[in-house]
């Protein structure tokens, strides 16, 4: 290979490590945008946040109501029960309310989790607020322990006025992987000692 060939590669393998440097560093800032395009625009049917003081200001629609439904779920690998305590209420835009999920831990360790929420339809996401919410920290409880979980929310008044319904949706994570994983190793290992202890059961009773 020639002494010119050799110069070319090297500032060919230079330029293709910084293109991979670059596009690494911009993969690390691309969520941080996201999650603010996402916040702004409430495309992915992420939710916003607003202070108490803004919500007591904030004037109420009285000449519409909006319906606000609620759906919640645990996620693979979290040993919990989760659901709302009502399943969907009316409100005026504008109108501050709190509602409440009940969570329990299943298992007999102490489990921490964080609740991710959403919105949908996605035009409605950018105009739906939360006040407080149980989603802004994680969330622990102890084995077999129990909680009422509140959140406080308004829907804006510029929510256009084609959207008459809206969903509340929570997905509660677990925030230990390791943990999560060992749970899940012994769930199926449970579950396939109860299988065997059937079919011997079984057995047992056809001879």
């Amino acid at each position: 290979m020639s002494a010119a060939n050799a110069r070319a590669n090297k500032r060919l393998v230079g330029k293709l490590l910084l293109v991979s440097v670059a596009m690494f560093g911009f993969g690390f800032a691309l969520v941080p945008l996201y999650d603010i395009f996402c916040e702004l625009t409430g495309i992915n049917g992420k939710t916003g946040r607003t202070d108490a003081q803004t919500a007591q200001t904030s004037q109420v629609d009285t000449s519409r109501w909006v319906t606000v439904e609620f759906t919640g779920q645990a996620m693979n690998g979290l040993p919990w029960e989760f659901r709302p305590l009502q399943s969907k209420v009316r409100v005026r835009p504008g109108q501050t309310l709190t509602v409440k999920y009940y969570a329990r831990n299943r298992s007999n360790e102490t489990v921490t989790a964080q609740a991710v929420p959403s919105v949908s339809p996605g035009r409605a996401a950018a105009h739906f607020k939360k006040v407080e919410c149980f989603c802004f920290t994680r969330q622990e409880l102890d084995g077999g322990e129990s909680e009422e979980m509140p959140v406080r929310f308004l829907v804006e008044r510029d929510l256009p006025k084609d959207i008459r319904t809206l969903t509340l949706s929570y997905s509660f994570f677990h925030a230990d992987k390791s943990q999560a994983k060992r749970q899940r190793a012994g769930a199926s290992m449970a579950g396939g000692e109860l299988e065997s202890s059937d079919r011997q059961a079984s057995s047992m009773g056809s001879g």
